[in-house]
Formats: structure tokens, sequence, C-alpha cells
């Protein structure tokens, strides 16, 4: 028998590759017995195919495990195609937690075709990344008898392609006499004879030390193997334009898969429920306020867990199918519970650090009012242009950019009366736009808008700008000068490292950052009282 462990150590599945804990466990007497018979037996496409031998997989169950994910499935079967079908490299996009990997590797598991899968998050340098390809091609699992080491060493990108061309002829050679007597019983019947080499978490190459080459290399394998047996499949956070370069390679095809959508979610977190109208009425209440902040389901999944128990405690039992009487208690039992949730699984606590030092003043007078909230005085030693920038993230998190026409003015938003007064002459159909923009708007924001904010309630504030910041206007840019300087951008950089803001995706057709502000409306206006600002006023209710 063959042993079919492949030995990677990034694989997300259980089924056909060995884990890291199964690969460390002590090995049994057949074991050891059954891996030094196979040792000698060349791989086989089988032995890379994921799922168990005999194991149906329709596509209907395809399609049912993936909600919201129906279009961006077929379009990646069709771009696959028949088996043994040659193709051009194919790149699947998306935000984090849209179900790209998933999605892929299940519809390699429903074709039954050979892939070989490494990930540039946990192979986080090339030799890494070089060497897992390998290993796999070379069904090579590091273990004690050979010292855990690689089945071949590579370090540079010329003896990766060698070995790579090795491994790819030594398999497809070999396919017609032996795929048949020496496939494990654990793998599955290879569909075809290509070979997919897929690449996971793209953009983390762009941060390696040699990132610069590694890329190129990568989206020229197409043209350097010139095999038309092996297919490319890169999968990224990052859109396929923060990629382009003038090398020449072949562009791949791309497959974007947007954001889950509240309906798509309500049938991700409904699966695998024992008491579905229970659960349903669950979602009813945290849902709709938890995709203000995030749609990501590895966030909201931790988060309705702990949620969901707090609001079964007025339950007895767990299988009661809820009335409309029952889900008015429960609601109003839990109602009170949703915003003390929402600030404290999502905000980052803003303790003092060695960037951001908060000093809290006590004793007589520490504690005014100012506007309706009672808060304490605190001496925030940071300059004062990160204090308007973090005022400014603020407002771009909590307001729609629909209102920041009619909340700030060319004046910086000064003449309050004109502003009253164009807000009273929109119409109801446009309040209403603007509330509903506000309940679904996930809060995030360009870096274009979070300057466009800033450069008009700078104008506002009656707190000076610091003395290094003389010589410059408030944006930071010199007198006379339209070059943006780097004063502004490194104190956004130095409140995103504090936690006070931090990246929110990005933009899928542009692949600019969006950003998203943690603090809470308490800390704010702490800020604002330092620097006399009226943040009040410009907070959509």
């Amino acid at each position: 028998m063959q042993n079919s462990d492949m030995g990677k150590e990034e694989s997300p599945k259980t089924t056909r590759r060995t884990t890291r804990s199964s690969a460390a466990a002590t090995p049994s007497k057949n074991v050891v017995e059954e891996t030094n018979a196979s040792s000698s037996q060349p791989p086989t496409l089988s032995d890379l195919v994921l799922g168990e031998e005999g194991e149906s997989f329709s596509l209907d169950d395809l399609l049912s495990s993936f909600p919201g994910r129906r279009n961006q499935i077929q379009e990646l079967l069709q771009l696959l195609g028949p088996r043994n079908s040659p193709m051009l490299p194919i790149f699947v996009y998306g935000g984090t937690s849209t179900g790209k990997t998933s999605m892929v590797l299940e519809t390699f598991r429903h074709l039954k075709r050979p892939f070989v899968y490494s990930s540039c998050l946990s192979c986080y340098n090339p030799r890494i990344l070089f060497e897992s390809v390998l290993n796999q091609l070379f069904l090579h699992r590091k273990k004690a008898v050979n010292g855990y080491s690689s089945a071949k060493r590579c370090e540079s990108p010329s003896d990766f392609v060698n070995f790579l061309r090795e491994a790819l002829f030594s398999i497809l050679g070999n396919l017609e006499g032996n795929s048949g007597k020496l496939s494990s019983k654990r793998s599955g019947k290879a569909n075809g004879n290509m070979i997919y080499l897929i690449f996971d978490n793209l953009e983390r190459v762009r941060g390696w030390e040699k990132g610069s080459t590694i890329l190129p290399l990568l989206f020229n394998l197409y043209d350097i193997l010139k095999m038309p047996e092996v297919a490319l499949i890169f999968i990224s956070s990052a859109s396929p334009d923060t990629y382009y370069s003038s090398m020449g390679y072949v562009e791949p095809i791309p497959i974007y898969l947007p954001d889950y959508t509240q309906d798509d979610l309500q049938q991700i977190f409904l699966r695998n429920q024992a008491n579905k109208k229970l659960y349903a009425s669950f979602l009813s209440v945290v849902l709709r306020p938890f995709c203000r902040i995030t749609r990501r389901v590895d966030e909201l999944s931790p988060a309705f867990s702990l949620l969901f128990t707090k609001y079964c405690e007025p339950v007895t039992n767990l299988g009661v199918v809820p009335n409309k009487e029952l889900n008015q208690r429960l609601y109003h039992y839990f109602r009170p519970h949703v915003a003390p949730s929402l600030n404290e699984i999502f905000k980052v606590s803003s303790h003092p650090s060695t960037e951001v030092e908060v000093r809290e003043t006590k004793g007589k007078g520490s504690t005014r009012k100012f506007g309706d909230c009672e808060v304490d005085q605190l001496d925030f030693h940071m300059p004062t242009s990160a204090k308007y920038l973090l005022i400014s993230a603020f407002l771009a998190s909590r307001n729609p950019a629909t209102l920041d026409a009619s909340l700030f003015d060319s004046t910086g938003g000064s003449n309050s009366r004109k502003r009253r007064r164009k807000a009273s002459e929109k119409s109801m159909e446009q309040k209403e736009t603007a509330e509903q923009e506000l309940l679904l708007n996930p809060g995030t924001f360009p870096m274009e808008r979070l300057l466009a904010i800033f450069q008009c309630i700078t104008s506002v504030g009656e707190g000076s700008l610091d003395e290094e910041e003389e010589g410059y206007d408030v944006l930071g840019i010199r007198n006379g000068n339209g070059g943006l300087m780097s004063d502004v951008l490194l104190q956004l950089s130095s409140l995103c490292s504090a936690n006070f803001i931090v990246t929110g995706g990005s933009c899928p057709l542009e692949g600019s950052t969006r950003y998203r502000s943690t603090v809470s409306e308490d800390m704010v206006l702490k800020v604002a009282r330092s620097i006399k600002f009226p943040l009040s006023k410009y907070i959509y209710r």
C-alpha cells in the first residue's frame, strides 16, 4: 500500500492530508511497516486527490455548502472545464473570510482532480514555499527517520523550477503504469491527468524580503513550465490590480467573491443548528447591528456563540419552538445586551502604550459636563494633528458618507444655521435613504474621505497645532507646495499601530485600503474636549 500522507503543514483538510498533530503522533508498528514498504513506490496523481475513495460529493452538495457563492462556483467550474483541459491561470480574490479557499478546495473535492495546495501564510519565506510544493509532489513527509528534512533543499527560484519540472515529469510519467495498482485506499481515483498548483494568501508575498522577485516568478510559471498538464490557481485578499507589473506574464482570469450579504450570513449561521427557529429569532436581533461592524464569519461566529447562550437564559427547554409571545419576551430580555456586547467584542482597549500615553487627572474639577455626557479630563500626550485624525476617523466610521456634504462645508461646518436649513429642505425619501445607509454601513472608509474630513474640522477646533507643525497647513502640506507631507501619514500609521484605527479590507476595484475607527464615543469626546472641538455638532444621530 502506498503512503498517501502529503506532509504539508498548511493543508486545511483532514480527510486526505496529514495534519500537524497527527504527523507528530507516535506511529504504530503497522504504520511504520506500511511507510517503509511504500517509500520506494513512485507517486501517482491519485495521491493528490482530496477525499476518500468512493466518496460522493455532488454539485448540489457543493452549492449548498456555500450560500451566496453559486455564481462564483459555476464560473470556476466553467474555467476549469472538462477533465484534461488546458487552462489559463485563475485568480480568486475577495475580502477576508469570504470563503475563497474553502470554495476552491471543495470544488476540487467535487471534481476529484489532483492538486497541490500551499499557503503563503504558513509558508512565510520563499524557501519554505518552494519546499512545501516539492514535498507534496514527491509525497515526502518530514519525520524523525529523515531528520525532518525536505525532499529537496531549494534556496533559489532557478532550483525550484528545475525540481518542479522533475517532480511533475515523474508523476505524469508514472501515471499510466502505476495509478491503478499503487493508489492508496485512502485516496480517491484521480479524474484526469491535469495537476493544479494552488497558491493561497498570495498578498503575503509582497511583505517578504524577496517578494518583488517571487511574485513575478509565480505569475510567470505558466510560461516557464510550458506544460499543458499543469494549471495555476492564485488566491488572494487583494485585487489583481495590486500585482500588475511590466513583466509581461499571462494575466490570470479573475474571480471575485464579494462580502456576504445579510441573507447569506443568515443561511450560514442557521446551518447545523439543532433548533433553527430559536436561532433564527436570535439572528433577527443581533445580525443587523453586527453587520454594520463586520461581515466576517470568523469574527461573527465566536461572538454569536457567546451571545446565543445569553439569549437562551430565560429558556428552560432549548428544544422549544418559539411563538410570538416567547420571541417578544426574549427580545426585551436580550435587547439591552446588544450594544454593550458590540463594544465589548469589537472594541480595542486603549491602554497606555509607548506611542500614546493617557493620563487620567482626578480630583476637584476633574469631571465636567460636555454635551450630554460626563467625561473625565484626560491629558493625551499626542500631537494635535493626531487628535484631529482620531476624530476624523471616528466621524468617518460613524456618519454615512452621503451626509458629509451637509455636515462639512467650505468653512469647516461653522455655519450651523445654513447647514440646518439645508437639512430641513431634504425630502423624507432622502432622509430614509441616509438612515438606511447608516444601518447597513459596515463603518469602513477610504483614506481620501478621512483626509477630507480632517481638512474641514481642523479649521473649527481652537486647539493650536504643535510647534513642529509650524510652516505647514492643516493637512501637513507645506505652504506653497502641493505635495502631501509625510507627517500626517506618519500620525495615521501611529494610530493604526496603537489600534485606534484598524484596516477594514480593501476596495475590490482599486485595491485601496479601507480603515475603521475602534475608539468609543466617550474617548473621542475626551479627545475633542482637549482641543476644544465641538464634536457633538458633527455626529449623525
